[in-house]
């Protein structure tokens, strides 16, 4: 107990945590205006407000340069840091997706903004959703304890699966959520109030897919907030193989250049501070690296919902979601089976047949083996981080534009579409 009395008279620590401190509070008032404005406008315009915001902030910051103190030689101070990063990395979250993209498209796009605003929510308010995201973060957590067998690459191989998992949830989402909701609006009438006020088509078709699109980029990003505890859980697991796991995590050591800063910020406050800061920002790097292959795998989901949102316009909502379904498979099979039976050129009529056919869903559907991040993890050699988010911006960059194409043709079908 000394040891947390001493803390409330050592200067640095003090200031150490009071910067820990207000680094929380920052990060927590745009979701908090968010969520409630008028209280928050409130506190922040009266002195008795102000008096009690400070308040709180001094007492937190009591108590956490207490807890340092205390256990500012313990082993467990780098986990406790990453707790920190857990909850600081959650409520950046929280601002991207409560404030950061609804202002921004709003801002951009009014009229689209507005529709975009009114799908985002409804997908969170979807059943669907929360058992989507759900049942993700439980086959992650279930991908940790499963023996892979696979002499030694087992932490490869559990990555690979947590990262299928983190696409694949949102692409489900994306493709049953845009289908239901433009299907449903035409073929209710309900689009026809929609757009009697001065909103066009073009307005209410791209704000369906933006809305949806917002949903899914919410829904990946918890996934791999998840997935970065579900590695961190498998390496205690499986600490056997750590040699290799360390190989694999060249990425994340490279990245951890870039937020070492919160170490040396926080050397000046002394060992607790340090290894508080150590934790947080191992887990910021980590989860930074997990985001640039997030990147390069949604660009899968951008493009299956966009051909979701563009075929709904003129087909069922089953019919379409068999559709993205079918796009999918072509679209992984396609390249495949073209190289195959490029071999037997000449030779078969039949494998002549399946490779001109190969060859006509390669040209027209979009190329989703690019977004395969398979070959990137279960190579043998650790890739560089810089040429790796390189690769993954150009993908990114295909996906926009395919994208696009996709729907301009979704939106000329929704111009003929007959709503009354």
């Amino acid at each position: 107990m000394l040891s947390v009395f001493k803390s409330f008279v050592d200067l640095p620590l003090l200031g150490a945590s009071l910067i820990f401190v207000l680094i929380q509070a920052a990060a927590a008032l745009p979701w908090l205006f968010a969520l409630d404005p008028k209280e928050m406008r409130k506190t922040f315009t009266t002195s008795s407000g102000l008096l009690k915001a400070g308040g709180v902030v001094l007492a937190i910051t009591l108590v956490l340069a207490g807890f340092i103190g205390y256990n500012a030689a313990s082993a467990d101070m780098k986990w406790y840091g990453r707790i920190y990063g857990i909850i600081l990395h959650l409520q950046l979250i929280a601002d991207v997706f409560l404030v950061g993209l609804p202002l921004l498209l709003t801002f951009l796009l009014p009229k689209t903004g507005a529709v975009a605003l009114a799908a985002y929510r409804e997908c969170w308010r979807q059943p669907m959703f929360w058992l989507i995201m759900m049942a993700g973060f439980g086959a992650t957590w279930l991908a940790v304890a499963v023996p892979y067998f696979t002499f030694g690459d087992d932490y490869k191989m559990m990555k690979q699966v947590g990262f299928d998992l983190v696409l694949l949830a949102p692409l489900l989402f994306g493709a049953l959520a845009a289908s239901i909701s433009v299907s449903e609006e035409i073929e209710g009438r309900t689009a026809v109030t929609v757009m009697s006020k001065p909103i066009n088509r073009r307005s209410f078709l791209l704000g369906k897919f933006f809305g949806v699109l917002m949903a899914c980029a919410a829904m990946s990003t918890l996934l791999a907030a998840n997935l970065n505890g579900a590695l961190l859980a498998n390496r205690a697991f499986d600490p056997i193989n750590e040699d290799r796991v360390r190989d694999a995590e060249l990425m994340s050591d490279q990245a951890k250049d870039v937020t070492k800063w919160m170490v040396s910020a926080a050397s000046s406050g002394g060992i607790g501070p340090t290894a508080l800061a150590n934790g947080a920002h191992l887990w910021l790097a980590e989860s930074g690296t997990l985001l640039v292959g997030v990147l390069l795998g949604f660009g899968q989901v951008m493009i299956l919902v966009a051909v979701a949102t563009a075929l709904a316009t003129r087909l069922h909502f089953v019919v379409s979601l068999v559709s993205v379904l079918l796009v999918y498979a072509f679209g992984h099979l396609a390249p495949v089976v073209a190289q195959v039976t490029s071999n037997y050129k000449g030779q078969n009529a039949g494998a002549a047949l399946v490779g001109f056919l190969a060859n006509v869903f390669n040209v027209f559907l979009p190329a989703l083996e690019y977004f395969n991040l398979g070959p990137a993890i279960i190579r043998d050699t650790p890739l560089d981080l810089a040429p790796f988010l390189g690769y993954s911006l150009t993908v990114f960059g295909y996906s926009c534009i395919y994208t696009a194409i996709v729907l301009i043709v979704g939106l000329l079908l929704f111009e003929d579409r007959d709503l009354g």
